[in-house]
């Protein structure tokens, strides 16, 4: 990378949400300061590692730079025109090395890594209570685990920086490893993330042995498909995912009972509702630290929204009408003279994602950002046991799949109902569920790349959505502020 610079800065959120610090002493946070070597200064590391990930107009998750990355898919899309030139080469397949929007995601991962391996390369002489010290460093391996899965599957190959607390002039011609060493080094990170971690969350928006273990066995469902291509990992995915499961009340998980409430309801659309396996929680004060997805980015120009965002008209068509369609999409608004239009009349001539509008116009919030939901843990469990056994009809699977169906259409989760339940899954549907259910929610996009299935779904592009300029390819060129000053990558 261009400069291995120490973490000097904090995250600073609400009473209500990750309370760490509020006092700033990011000066202080460096090994050679000394400060490392105590519980209090571990802590505030642990501040800086995560604040990358919601620094919603710099750099991490918060931001509409997240969907744009993700629009290849066909769930996601943005204008024809105005001012978005900037996010339509991603869902064209042509997108430029010194693009804003991937060079946030980047950033964001290297720099919560860089804080992560802050902390490791210090935490085993640090002093204090072990169980906060084991708790903070196993949040490092998490998020360092956690970046490096957003990196290699969006970039594929990549510098796989295990030392970034320090300089090292070997850093600037540093190669890219290939994915299967980064795949071995996310799943050593979230081991050792399990062994370390509390079972539930110390604070809402942080880690626990819980998330570890989900995103694990996501990581291994990814594994078995491309570029890994190791169908032994179905088995890996179905068991951890079962565990997880299985051990739900321990973690502190549950599904929300009415998938409405998720987006809606006060009770549940607050930071740690018990879908969140891991979520950004913000202060939303300023751009530093808040939630920049939902709100203007999500909203019609009609709206005095920004257009940053919205729902390709195949995607929309093909998914079945009921409640879950109902709670995702907005299909009417008004206009500036009060005039109530349909999505067919808007400038953009689509329907909107209605989940992410939160609950006034501005253009950040507070709300918090789920990137992790128990319900991904209930699919991948369905996908990789079906796949793992070969039986379509495993009661077990099914029932992990019809929990989710059964709320998406609106009847109890928990009671099978014969109307609704599937008595046989492939994967195939299971993928298909699982893109309504988390339609525009950071899932598609990876799950057509791992299945192959991208060229798939632009075949069936709308001719009215942005079509290909460029052939399908499924990694984004690493930014050029990395290769112009190192050429190995």
């Amino acid at each position: 990378m261009k400069k291995i610079s120490y973490i000097l800065i904090l995250l600073l959120v609400a009473s209500s949400c990750t309370e760490f610090y509020e006092e700033d002493l990011s000066s202080l946070i460096t090994s050679e300061s000394g400060a490392l070597t105590s519980e209090t200064g571990l802590t505030a590391a642990l501040a800086g590692s995560y604040k990358p990930y919601g620094w919603a107009f710099n750099m991490g998750f918060s931001n509409g730079s997240t969907m744009t990355v993700l629009s290849g898919s066909d769930d996601i899309t943005t204008h024809h025109g105005s001012n978005k030139e900037a996010q339509r080469e991603f869902d064209r397949f042509k997108v430029s090395n010194v693009s804003k929007h991937s060079d946030r995601i980047w950033r964001g991962c290297y720099k919560a890594t860089q804080g992560a391996n802050n902390i490791l390369a210090n935490y085993e002489n640090a002093t204090g209570n072990p169980e906060v010290i084991n708790q903070i460093a196993g949040e490092a391996y998490f998020l360092r685990a956690y970046s490096y899965f957003w990196i290699v599957r969006l970039w594929g190959e990549a510098p796989l920086v295990l030392n970034s607390h320090i300089y090292d002039e070997e850093l600037l011609t540093i190669n890219s490893s290939p994915e299967a060493d980064i795949y071995a080094q996310i799943v050593a990170d979230l081991k050792m993330a399990e062994s370390l971690m509390a079972n539930k969350k110390v604070k809402p928006g942080r880690a626990c042995k819980g998330t570890a273990s989900a995103v694990l066995a996501e990581v291994y469902l990814t594994m078995a498909g491309w570029p890994i291509n190791d169908a032994s990992y179905y088995a890996k995915a179905a068991a951890k995912a079962k565990e997880v499961i299985d051990n739900k009340d321990t973690y502190g998980f549950d599904l929300v009972p009415n998938f409405a409430d998720l987006w809606t309801s006060p009770t549940y659309n607050a930071d740690n509702n018990k879908e969140e396996v891991f979520a950004l929680n913000f202060a939303g004060r300023d751009g530093r630290n808040a939630n920049a997805i939902v709100g203007k980015c999500a909203r019609p120009g009609e709206m005095n929204g920004w257009d940053d965002f919205f729902c390709e008209l195949t995607f929309f068509n093909e998914f079945p009408a009921g409640t879950r369609k109902d709670v995702t999409y907005l299909t009417s608004w008004p206009r500036g003279d009060g005039v109530i239009i349909s999505w067919q009349q808007s400038a953009t001539a689509h329907p909107y994602y209605k989940k992410f509008f939160g609950n006034e116009w501005s253009q950040i919030s507070a709300i918090s950002l789920p990137l992790e939901r128990f319900a991904e843990t209930y699919m991948v469990y369905a996908e990789a046991q079906v796949m793992a056994t070969g039986n379509t009809s495993d009661p077990e699977a099914l029932e992990a799949f019809n929990k989710i169906k059964r709320r998406g259409e609106g009847v109890p989760l928990n009671t099978p109902n014969a109307a609704v339940d599937a008595t046989s899954i492939t994967q195939h549907d299971i993928i298909t569920e699982k893109g309504w259910e988390f339609a525009g929610e950071f899932c598609r996009w990876f799950d057509l790349v791992r299945l192959q299935m991208v060229q798939e779904v632009v075949d069936k592009k709308d001719p009215d959505d942005l079509q290909p300029i460029g052939p399908v390819v499924y990694y984004l060129p690493i930014p050029f502020s990395e290769t112009s000053v190192n050429t190995n990558l």
